[in-house]
């Protein structure tokens, strides 16, 4: 089997991962990746069903493609992800052109579906079971992701990877559709872990991001052992070629010392913490059965604060959710102001099928109100994050090179000299900067001079270059 293949990923970097590893298996049977759907064999949308706004964007892709399918019936056109998994035979509804549908704990059969659908398979649905389906290892079992096959040219970056350590989850915020698409939350082996990520030094990865749905509630036994996230960490340490190792997203209620304690002394974890909020209301909070107070995400924060005093703490938040009034609305703006995240990453609620929410909660805040709450947190954020940046100018920070930045693409070949180039601090501060591109990969010293709310903007000192390279640790 071979061919084209074009595939559009939208969502979470769990999608970006699994992405990777369908684009590996695939390349691995012959395929070539190309950059539009209409020069494809194979058409893939990996979807996501956290927000509304994502599943309209892939339905209206999907709607475009209906003239393309009339015209050429041979090409292949599949849904997978999360969207796949919540509303299954109501794609094939939706758009009766799709050939297959396969759920984000079925990936490993991608290959073979589009084998089917080549020889003349009807509609072909191929998803995990449903949490009320079976015994706890038969749904654990439908849910577990294929052999981690790797693809560097998949990846924003080719020495930056994601690498998951835990999938699925257990918590069921009323407002949340992973644990029915994600299913029950389950620990891969720290020996599966480590040798995954020694694949990915070896394909020349110097920052490794850790993921779970809850990645700091990571608990594997086995082996008379227990390991936990904390204990993950220092065993991968030994990995000499990853300098830095970063791991999203953080539940509350797990944040324990002990993990503090290890990104404070280890000295390849970057001291960047993304901890959800969610709402700054008890009463919210309850509504969303987030399953902590406000009181406690405090406690929490000034742990951070103690353990680690340069940690860069990012948050997120939902506005206008089931039954927030002013009042409730006005206690997570004081979180916010109180916290001063580094970033908050804003949504306005939207209803998911399948949540206790859409189930038991009425949607009964007004989208203009939504609307406006949005836009006030933000601006609130954005002058937080802009006055906190602002501390960094006449500082030298550590950036990670990632390449081009958009403007910098966008002016790459119309000018001489240098080009704008963008990259990250150990505190995943962006920083752009003017330089060679050919300093891509590496680890540079960049002196700021100036701020926005989300970018440090820097300049090389006189003397770098692409051999002069510095030695990373944790902090900005």
């Amino acid at each position: 089997m071979a061919g084209r293949l074009f595939i559009e990923t939208v969502g979470c970097q769990m999608n970006v991962l699994d992405s990777e590893m369908v684009v590996a298996s695939l390349r691995k049977v012959g395929y070539e990746l190309v950059a539009e759907a209409r020069d494809a064999d194979a058409i893939l949308f990996n979807t996501c069903s956290v927000r509304e706004h994502a599943e309209d964007k892939t339905y209206s892709a999907l709607g475009k493609l209906k003239r393309l399918k009339l015209e050429h019936p041979e090409k292949i056109i599949g849904v997978m992800g999360c969207m796949a998994q919540k509303d299954q035979q109501l794609i094939f509804d939706r758009a009766p052109h799709v050939d297959f549908v396969v759920g984000p704990g079925q990936l490993q059969r991608i290959a073979a579906l589009i084998d089917e659908a080549r020889k003349g398979a009807e509609q072909q649905l191929a998803v995990s079971l449903g949490r009320r389906d079976g015994t706890r290892e038969a749904i654990e079992r439908s849910h577990e992701t294929f052999d981690p096959l790797r693809d560097p040219e998949m990846r924003p970056t080719p020495f930056q990877a994601y690498l998951r350590i835990q999938i699925g989850c257990d918590k069921f915020c009323t407002y949340c559709v992973v644990p029915m698409t994600r299913g029950p939350e389950q620990c891969r082996t720290p020996a599966e872990i480590y040798e995954e990520a020694r694949v990915l030094a070896d394909q020349g990865c110097l920052e490794v991001t850790l993921l779970g749905q809850t990645v700091n509630s990571y608990e594997h036994r086995g082996a008379g052992a227990t390991t936990r996230l904390a204990d993950l960490l220092v065993k991968l340490q030994d990995i000499e070629a990853i300098r830095r190792w970063k791991f999203v997203t953080n539940y509350p209620r797990d944040m324990s010392s002990e993990l503090l304690a290890a990104v404070r002394d280890l000295p390849k974890v970057s001291h960047y913490l993304h901890v959800p909020a969610q709402s700054g209301s008890n009463s919210v909070l309850r509504r969303m059965k987030r399953g902590y107070t406000v009181e406690q995400y405090r406690e929490m924060h000034a742990r951070i604060r103690e353990m680690v005093p340069d940690a860069a703490v990012s948050s997120d938040f939902i506005v206008g959710f089931c039954g927030e009034t002013d009042e409730e609305f006005h206690e997570t703006v004081e979180l916010v102001r109180e916290c001063r995240f580094k970033n908050s990453f804003i949504f306005k609620y939207s209803v998911r099928p399948g949540t206790k929410a859409c189930e038991l909660l009425p949607d009964d805040v007004p989208h203009d109100i939504k609307q406006r709450r949005n836009h006030e947190l933000l601006s609130i954020q954005d002058a937080i994050s802009e006055e906190d940046n602002a501390g960094f100018i006449g500082r030298t920070v550590e950036v990670l090179v990632e390449g081009l930045s958009k403007r910098g693409m966008r002016t790459a070949g119309t000018q001489a000299g240098p080009a704008q180039l963008t990259g990250r601090t150990p505190c995943d501060r962006i920083v752009v900067f003017d330089g060679d591109v050919a300093l891509t990969g590496q680890v540079m010293p960049v002196k700021i001079h100036d701020v926005t709310a989300h970018t440090l903007i820097g300049e090389l000192p006189a003397a770098a270059n692409r051999d002069q390279l510095l030695p990373l640790y944790a902090g900005d």
